[in-house]
């Protein structure tokens, strides 16, 4: 049997995998700058999670040195994969591709949204730079069970200090490697694509090299003065509140499972007292599993379906059929499928890095732990990580890093209104600074605007017009205007009509 509990805190609801399979050898179209460290590629295919999806291009390794402040130390051997631009007559600036987490890898996250990119591939090659710690990048891997929390830490700080040196793991460090590869690459100006943790990656990068960058493209914005720990909990209630305040406004919603809330309410309640313990057919395999869902694992599953209108849809389902019928399978299911989505690509041990650097230590008085434990997720997720960063080791952060960034970038920011991680607010306050920069809100989507109707368009339109501040001001956004989230299910068959 297996026993689920909230392992997710900053998480992206993706699942996706890479499989490298070397080809003949292919030598960069570029020469690297004198001196530079060299990149060679070979053909190679990018593979999906359970095959579902394979992308072609070209692969290979960059070392780095894993402490640049000496020599003679260990490397890190960065994977990196190009997606080469189809046509011959390519632009001169491609986009490097930023995952989230922190803790995914960029080619991990590619292979499940490659199609949102083809336009840009058209004219730019896409890059792919797996973060150090993460993916193929020598990747720090190491779950830690938060019921004896002091002691995993313990053990995981054992298994992953003999490899690395965890000090050298965060985004300052990072945003040095991403600089190795466009330098090893022969590009002079990249633009590039963030999303959550990927937003923060990409918008330090700018402040350290503000004249190798072109444009950005900032995807559930993560602001440079935005800490991750203290309003995680705040946000993903305000979130839920949204869907089931939506399902409330919508008759046939309304009518088929009455307050939501407060069938939630009950739910948490049996819960708390009693676990049940479910067989369920896996949603893949079809292979029967017996699963306990707990109270902390209803709250998991509460904050990963919150993530996309689309998963948020069978929220109302779910919970009436097991609050009021009993029935726990289909809930039980949606969080095997949920939870299996991001568990497989996450590097925890560089997830930890990141956020016991450059986010716990700035926890301080911005902890309200009586608005917390008015949540659905309670105040275990910054208590958890209190802990868990009272024994990691504090890593590299630039001066500065915490500072509003200014510049004159072309930078697009896209938010959903109902993000439960990242919502408006966040990207209207990294936009403070930035002279050129245009915010899209989705009305009641999720984390993450990639795969909204349309939106390849307008982010490689966006990358056209970055160079004209007149033809920017031009981009035309009107297609979104339909974009509406995801129906409710009303049965288990689906939506209504």
């Amino acid at each position: 049997m297996r026993r689920l509990h909230d392992i997710a805190i900053t998480l992206l609801l993706l699942s996706c995998a890479v499989a490298f399979t070397p080809r003949r050898a292919q030598a960069a179209d570029r020469p690297p700058p004198a001196g530079a460290p060299t990149l060679s590629f070979s053909a190679c295919q990018l593979q999906q999670a359970r095959q579902l999806q394979a992308v072609s291009g070209e692969c290979g390794y960059l070392l780095v040195p894993e402490d640049r402040s000496h020599t003679g130390g260990r490397s890190v051997r960065l994977f990196v994969a190009r997606i080469p631009a189809v046509n011959r007559q390519r632009a001169p600036d491609p986009v490097f591709v930023l995952a989230g987490g922190p803790g995914m890898g960029a080619s991990d996250f590619y292979t499940s949204a490659a199609t949102a990119f083809a336009r840009i591939g058209r004219d730019r090659d896409i890059i792919l730079v797996d973060q150090r710690g993460t993916g193929k990048s020598q990747a720090l891997q190491c779950e830690i069970d938060e019921q004896s929390l002091p002691t995993e830490v313990d053990r995981c700080l054992t298994q992953l200090s003999a490899q690395a040196d965890l000090r050298q793991y965060t985004t300052s460090v990072a945003v040095r490697d991403l600089d190795a590869v466009r330098s090893a690459l022969g590009y002079r100006q990249i633009n590039l694509y963030g999303i959550s943790y990927g937003t923060r990656v990409a918008q330090h990068y700018a402040r350290r090299y503000p004249q190798q960058t072109r444009a950005l493209i900032l995807d559930g914005v993560v602001s440079p003065q935005m800490i991750l720990g203290p309003a995680l909990a705040l946000d993903a209630q305000a979130a839920l509140n949204r869907v089931f305040a939506r399902c409330q406004q919508e008759p046939a919603c309304q009518q088929r499972f009455g307050d939501v809330q407060q069938s939630l309410q009950l739910l948490r309640s049996r819960l708390q007292h009693q676990p049940v313990t479910v067989s369920v057919a896996d949603p893949l395999s079809g292979k029967p599993e017996d699963l306990q869902v707990s109270e902390q694992a209803l709250a998991l599953l509460l904050r990963l379906a919150s993530y996309s209108s689309s998963t948020a849809a069978l929220l109302p389902l779910t919970v009436h059929l097991a609050a009021q019928d009993q029935q726990f399978a289909p809930l039980a299911g949606q969080l095997l499928l949920t939870t299996r989505s991001v568990t497989d690509v996450m590097a925890y041990g560089m997830h930890n890095s990141v956020v016991c650097a450059e986010d716990v230590p700035r926890f301080g008085a911005h902890v309200d732990k009586a608005a917390l434990a008015a949540t659905y997720l309670g105040s275990s997720q910054v208590e958890a990580l209190q802990t868990l960063c009272a024994h990691w080791p504090r890593g590299i952060v630039d001066e500065g890093f915490n500072q509003p960034l200014k510049g004159d970038w072309p930078v697009l920011l896209l938010s959903g209104s109902a993000d439960p991680v990242t919502p408006p607010q966040y990207a209207r306050e990294a936009a403070v600074q930035l002279r050129q920069a245009i915010q899209i809100v989705l009305p009641d989507q999720g984390h993450g605007q990639l795969g909204a109707p349309c939106m390849d368009r307008i982010m490689a339109d966006f990358l056209q017009r970055a160079t004209q501040a007149e033809q920017l001001a031009q981009l035309d956004r009107s297609c979104l205007d339909k974009v509406k989230p995801a129906p409710f299910f009303l049965s288990l068959t689906g939506a209504a009509p």
